[in-house]
């Protein structure tokens, strides 16, 4: 019984850190995805810092309301989600010249 609990403890800990993985790539992902890398020179102080700024303004340290701050933010990325999902799918428009075949 003690050796099956092992077990399963051992193959939660594995999956839980699998998941964190993931959505550490993945956030690492939006910062590429967003520019920050390239904008930065890869200069990872830099990129904290921008992060900080965002996350001060969230908490209500800046001149914005953070609720509009959060909205126009999410707009944004949706926007861009979209784009790319467009792009991808070789959407009418997106194409050189912005007409249709």
């Amino acid at each position: 019984m003690t050796t099956d609990r092992a077990r399963t403890d051992t193959r939660d800990w594995a999956r839980a850190r699998r998941e964190r993985t993931r959505h550490l790539i993945e956030l690492g992902g939006l910062v590429a995805k967003a520019g920050l890398v390239e904008l930065t020179d890869d200069d990872r102080a830099t990129m904290l810092g921008a992060l900080l700024e965002a996350a001060a303004g969230l908490r209500g340290t800046g001149d914005d309301d953070p609720a509009h701050l959060r909205a126009r933010w999410r707009r944004a990325g949706l926007r861009a989600f979209d784009a790319d999902r467009e792009a991808a799918a070789g959407t009418p428009g997106q194409e050189e010249g912005g007409s249709l075949p």
